[in-house]
């Protein structure tokens, strides 16, 4: 029997600011498909339930493919792809760069431009535990509480992100990436680079990355719910100069044209087109 099964949900309390949602899903004897991970402000923390999670192009091409039974990923310019034959499931968790210090005990830095095992860095053990936690719950509400407290249980204060690039971060955020360097180091009080420094040590990306990867999530979700309103608004409501730059940004970070991912990823159960709320 065919299943095709999705959810969302924000994070509680606790966990709010470090995690902006989870994203549940289950497919089984569905078309196999391809699916392109885009570039977004936000890590990606993965654990699958029935079938590894397939990575057929790394977002570093020098990466060999790979299947993972959990998978955590740090910011990136370039798309990966996921292969499934028809099956899968799991939750995926969008977390704050910010966060990934209290979380993981590392900034994200270091998980910059790379998808890998979620063990490396939590424990094969931990992820054991969480995977058979979710196995056994027999509903998404109960899998999503049950992955919210292991994830607080990893979560320990970590005051080492400087304030100005927190501050940095949150105007990035709040202006969807349309803030000028230049200008965004003089509020923080920095030289221009002594910011891109620190801020490349905290999120994996220099401030100017950042302000193009916040501006083309949102752009890319402003089309998905509407695309019949023309890339040419969207592109015009997200600070490109014309229909082309969007465009061009498209190719660069999504390896295709708008027209081509609205055609092929539209229904994707793991593109999950909603905007969660800003940082």
């Amino acid at each position: 029997m065919s299943v095709d099964d999705f959810v969302r949900a924000l994070p509680g309390a606790a966990l709010r600011g470090a995690v902006a949602w989870y994203s549940g899903y289950r497919q089984v004897d569905v078309a196999p498909a391809r699916h392109r991970g885009l570039p977004s402000p936000y890590l990606t923390l993965i654990f699958t339930l029935d079938d590894p999670l397939v990575v057929a192009q790394q977002v570093d091409r020098r990466r060999a493919p790979s299947r993972y039974a959990a998978l955590l990923g740090g910011l990136h310019t370039a798309p990966a792809v996921v292969a499934h034959d028809g099956r899968q499931s799991g939750i995926q968790v969008a977390i704050n760069p910010l966060a990934s210090r209290a979380l993981f005990g590392l900034p994200a830095g270091e998980l910059a431009g790379i998808d890998g095992h979620a063990a490396d860095v939590i424990g094969a053990s931990r992820v054991d535990e969480i995977r058979s936690r979710l196995l056994d719950g027999r509903h998404w509400p109960g899998r999503l509480a049950a992955l919210e407290t292991h994830l607080c249980g990893l979560a320990e204060p970590d005051r080492r992100v400087p304030a100005e690039v927190r501050y940095a971060w949150r105007r990035l955020r709040r202006t969807g990436g349309r803030i000028g360097i230049r200008e965004l180091a003089q509020e923080t009080g920095w030289s221009a680079r002594h910011l891109q420094a620190k801020f490349r040590i905290e999120t994996g990306l220099t401030p100017k990355q950042a302000a193009r990867v916040i501006r083309f999530d949102r752009a890319r979700h402003a089309l998905a719910p509407a695309p019949h309103a023309g890339i040419a608004a969207v592109a015009a409501d997200h600070g490109y100069t014309d229909q082309s730059h969007l465009d061009r940004e498209f190719r660069a970070l999504a390896g295709c044209s708008p027209t081509t991912w609205l055609r092929e990823e539209f229904r994707n159960i793991q593109g999950g087109h909603w905007t969660p709320p800003a940082d």
